[in-house]
């Protein structure tokens, strides 16, 4: 097998520098405000204050943003007159905004999880995690040519990218990236990451941070009020007995963020993700300090047979967002999540939530978490123009919305480019550029991007397909090229020539990159799973058999469900799903 592809090239050699931190690179926009004028014609969601619904209406686009939402009787605004009008048959939305989701992983499929986890520290140290997530990871990362590049990085970007688009996601946490020159950033990408965007009016969130910063909680409130956005981090991972709180592991996060009896290191930029462990009463401490969280029911439900208390949340005024997590125990894609909430929603909350509510979620809400409320989240004048087209315009929106298989998408649009849709909606805005066949349909995605990095633009979706089936199918094969790569020892490494820049996946806790998602917030307790200590834990269990003796072929994970001929059957066999959520998601698809 040969792979050998080059990976992010750099002007001039560079020496990699003795660091104590990482360093962050400058940052680009990604997606400037330039296009031409559009107009697309259906029923119109807006997802406003009062959740307007334009029946018959038309979205007017210019440079990228939302110029006016009118119905279609009313007049075409200034410079409008002429634009020719898209019909495009079916209910438009603004795009999906996924506030948690490992996308790295995304190429892995579904675990079939062994048996029912309390809380996050107990599920990594199964051997099958290792086998089949954490190691083969680890080769895809951290892989290299004999010059330094990475053989598989385009491929999988690639690949991970597309899976969000053909799912309708236009926002979501983005893939991070770190160099041997102590260099650190977010791979520049079509879909929109919320911690790098480059842009003024959508302020960058964070999702990792230095683990000396949140050592104790009042250094971690120091670090929350520096924010413009938010903070997205993992917290009370795990479930929490209400008669037997205190001895819940997963929930001394939470309690660790207190300073004192009536004060939290907690603000309005601080988001919990998952948040599965927290008591009523903590989520009225979140309340009151304007906090919010990441709902993530399939991935909690799948590995600890319960989830976030947003019943709760709900009662206490908490703002919701939504996250599919990751593929290995989550949702393919978030419109896969809206179906795992709303029948959550269903069967267990007895209808809590109206529709309207969960898709609010992943829009709306989560917009007002990233305190992106003035640039996106709504289908209004001065927005982004990233949307979505669901096909057919009768019965409830919302529903629909929750209700639509993939194959009901009939268009992906970002900062007013269309990337994915069906023939003759593409057609209509962009020139021909890939295709992909989802449930049998073809389908048209427009990949090219001035502002990509360059190793990926030329990566096509059939290219990354073949390129990472054939990995997960040699992975052990390659666990040894990566084994028996001999690195120069640091003292001849100095004598040489300056190293060129190379980058490799900075996966999370598998390589120590000096930022944390889950960092080591101070309690009293024999399992303290979080931060560098974790990445020790790992790197020491890696070491006592090579991954090359472990590993064995993997099945790349299917783009979507509709293509996916084991996903449901798969979800019903998982013991810790409630059988009303893993009996009923079936219908749904």
């Amino acid at each position: 097998m040969t792979i050998e592809r080059k990976w992010f090239p750099l002007t001039g050699p560079v020496r990699a520098p003795l660091r104590r931190g990482p360093v962050a690179e400058a940052k680009v926009v990604v997606d400037p405000l330039d296009g031409p004028k559009l107009a697309l014609a259906g029923r119109v969601v807006t997802m406003d204050d009062a959740f307007h619904v334009e029946a018959d209406g038309v979205v007017y686009v210019e440079k990228g943003s939302v110029v006016a939402v009118r119905a279609r009787a009313q007049a075409a605004p200034a410079g409008f007159e002429t634009t020719g009008v898209v019909e495009t048959g079916g209910t438009l939305f603004p795009g999906l905004i996924e506030l948690h989701n490992h996308l790295s992983y995304n190429a892995l499929p579904l675990w079939n999880v062994p048996k029912r986890y309390d809380h996050r520290g107990q599920w990594p140290n199964h051997p099958d995690y290792r086998k089949l997530i954490s190691g083969p990871m680890t080769v895809i990362g951290q892989l290299k040519n004999a010059d330094g590049t990475s053989p598989l990085l385009p491929a999988l970007i690639r690949y991970v990218e597309c899976k969000c688009l053909l799912g309708g996601v236009t926002t979501t946490q983005g893939v991070k990236l770190a160099s041997n020159a102590g260099i650190q950033r977010f791979y520049r990408g079509l879909i929109r990451n919320v911690e790098q965007t480059g842009d003024k009016d959508l302020p960058d969130a964070q999702g990792r941070i230095p683990d000396i910063e949140a050592k104790d909680a009042r250094w971690f409130l120091g670090r929350l009020q520096k924010e413009d956005s938010c903070l997205l981090l993992h917290l009370a991972e795990g479930v929490t007995d209400a008669a037997h709180a205190d001895d819940g592991v997963a929930r001394r996060h939470f309690a660790a963020l207190q300073i004192a009896p009536d004060e939290w290191a907690l603000d309005e930029h601080f988001t919990g993700i998952h948040s599965a462990g927290l008591l009523p009463e903590d989520f009225d401490v979140l309340a009151s300090h304007r906090s919010s969280i990441v709902w993530s029911p399939f991935s909690n439900l799948l590995l600890y047979g319960g989830t976030a208390r947003v019943e709760a949340a709900k009662a206490a005024g908490v703002t919701i967002g939504l996250g599919s997590d990751w593929s290995p125990s989550g949702s393919k894609n978030l419109l896969g999540e809206l179906k795992v909430a709303s029948l959550y929603n269903e069967r267990v909350l007895n209808g809590l939530f109206k529709a309207r509510d969960i898709v609010a979620m992943a829009t709306r809400n989560a917009a007002q978490i990233l305190k992106w409320s003035q640039a996106a989240g709504t289908l209004a004048p001065g927005k982004r123009a990233d949307l979505i087209v669901i096909d057919g315009a009768l019965g409830d929106p919302y529903d629909a919305l929750v209700r639509a298989r993939e194959t009901d998408l009939l268009l992906v649009m970002i900062n007013g480019v269309a990337r994915y849709g069906t023939k003759e909606l593409m057609g209509a805005f962009v020139a021909q550029d890939q295709s992909v066949k989802v449930d049998g349909e073809t389908r048209r995605l427009f990949l090219k991007q001035e502002t990509a990095d360059p190793a990926v633009s030329p990566e096509s979706l059939a290219t990354a397909i073949d390129t990472l089936r054939d990995a997960l199918k040699n992975i052990a094969k390659l666990a040894k090229k990566a084994e028996t790569a001999k690195a120069k020892p640091e003292a001849r490494r100095a004598l040489d020539a300056p190293e060129p820049v190379t980058w490799s996946l900075a996966l999370d806790e598998i390589a120590d990159t000096g930022m944390e998602l889950r960092p080591r917030l101070p309690f009293n307790g024999p399992r303290d799973f979080t931060g560098p200590a974790k990445v020790a834990r790992s790197s020491m269990q890696e070491a006592s058999q090579p991954l090359s003796t472990l590993l064995e072929p993997i099945e790349l994970d299917a783009l979507t469900v509709a293509d996916d001929l084991d996903f449901l059957d798969q979800v019903e066999s998982e013991a810790n799903v409630p059988e009303a959520i893993r009996k009923g998601l079936r219908a749904l698809y």
